[in-house]
């Protein structure tokens, strides 16, 4: 099992909601059981944080759960509020049992 933290910017893409833009260092997870934990783990923490999923329909192909965690694709999100700097989703790896949180950001 993958332990280790994962730290993404959160970035907002107009038009087709946020992307994840991983920080150096962060380990993702390489198994796809340990994956869709890590993705659950980050939708409950945007819905925590007040991020909302909107009616954009995903595109299977582009839109991979692999592709969300590299930053390769944005995901159907949107705050429901204009965060205060550049907010982070901060996610501890504990033996495949993911915890997450949405940071604000510094900046």
């Amino acid at each position: 099992m993958t332990a280790g933290t994962y730290v993404a910017r959160i970035v907002e893409e107009p038009e087709h909601g946020i992307r994840l833009e991983p920080a150096d260092g962060s380990v993702a997870p390489d198994q796809p059981t340990e994956v869709n934990l890590l993705v659950m783990a980050i939708a409950l923490a945007l819905g925590a944080a007040g991020y909302r999923h909107h009616a954009e329909m995903r595109d299977p192909e582009l839109q991979t759960l692999d592709a969300l965690l590299s930053g390769d694709t944005a995901m159907p999100w949107r705050a429901s509020a204009e965060p205060a700097g550049t907010p982070y989703i901060v996610c501890e790896l504990n033996d495949g049992r993911p915890t997450c949180e949405v940071r604000p950001g510094a900046d």
